[in-house]
């Protein structure tokens, strides 16, 4: 019989056959919002590309993403506090240095801060072992240090990771992971240095894909997130699920594509007596207490 290179990271499982619980109050549905806040090299390659980049320096693109942290995620802040929904921010490390008051702007408000490396200029999976362990070391030193805790969570700029990245995630003391899409459940993970959660995070309720890619109009994104809600609130029924949102602010910061993820959201929260808003380490905290790995 054929056997084809796994990653052993974790055993094939239907989700009809899991083991059953609940989120805080009963909830099935857990919703949570994943703000990337990032920055890139000026004169150099990689980022999406508003259009196709020519010689660097690449004025048009690099100015096109630092429009989000200089004015759409500072919209999306101002709309996250009428909503009173929180979010999980997915910060390159190098932010606090280029953009410190708008570190600060999420951190006052309590949202949760996410490991997203140094930079999303550079990918962690082209990396030796020993540089990819430097590069988790220095941006979890830069968060710790500003936000006085350490980060539980990690997400790869580009969703980037070599063989060995969950183990060096493990062993600089992350307890979960968001770069693997392979679920609408927490997975428990299996690393060199003990089990490392997997908390969904979406690639296709995410603005990149659908917006870069796909070339999705700002309605249709908007309309995708309703739609996606709405039938996993149907799903939860049977069984608890994680919905994720992956956004972006030099995208849905724009301000015609921010009218229509607002309807979407305040479609969302209108459901928030039904269902668990909250941000991907409270989830892990949940799952970590009521289904610990190895049950």
């Amino acid at each position: 019989m054929t056997q084809l290179p796994t990653h052993n990271r974790y055993d094939y499982s239907a989700i009809t056959q899991r083991a059953q619980y609940d989120w805080p109050g009963g909830k099935r549905l857990a919703v949570y919002v994943g703000l990337n806040l990032e920055h890139f090299a000026f004169g150099d390659g990689l980022g999406a590309e508003l259009a196709p980049g020519g010689p660097h320096p690449d004025v048009l693109n690099y100015a096109w993403r630092d429009y989000g942290n200089r004015v759409g995620a500072w919209r999306m802040l101002e709309m996250f506090d009428v909503l009173e929904m929180p979010v999980s921010v997915l910060a390159n490390s190098v932010m606090y240095d280029y953009a410190p008051e708008l570190m600060a702007a999420f951190s006052t408000r309590g949202d949760e801060i996410v490991g997203h490396g140094r930079t999303n200029a550079e990918r962690q999976s082209v990396l030796p072992p020993a540089e990819a362990e430097a590069l988790i070391r220095e941006a979890t030193d830069v968060l710790t240090q500003a936000e006085g805790t350490v980060s539980k969570g990690w997400l790869s700029p580009w969703i980037a990771e070599s063989p060995v990245t969950p183990d060096l995630l493990k062993k600089a003391g992350y307890s979960y992971t968001l770069n693997w899409c392979m679920d609408d459940q927490p997975v428990w993970l299996r690393t060199e240095h003990g089990p490392l959660l997997s908390i969904p995070y979406p690639q296709e309720v995410n603005d990149i894909p659908s917006i870069v890619a796909r070339k999705d109009s700002a309605a249709s994104f908007a309309d995708m997130i309703i739609d996606n809600f709405d039938e996993m609130l149907e799903q939860s029924r049977g069984q608890p699920l994680v919905m994720g949102i992956a956004l972006h602010p030099y995208l849905v910061g724009q301000p015609y594509r921010l009218r229509h993820l607002r309807r979407a959201l305040t479609h969302i929260c209108a459901h928030r007596d039904d269902i668990w808003i909250t941000q991907a380490g409270s989830i892990y905290d949940v799952v970590a207490k009521t289904m610990p790995a190895g049950e």
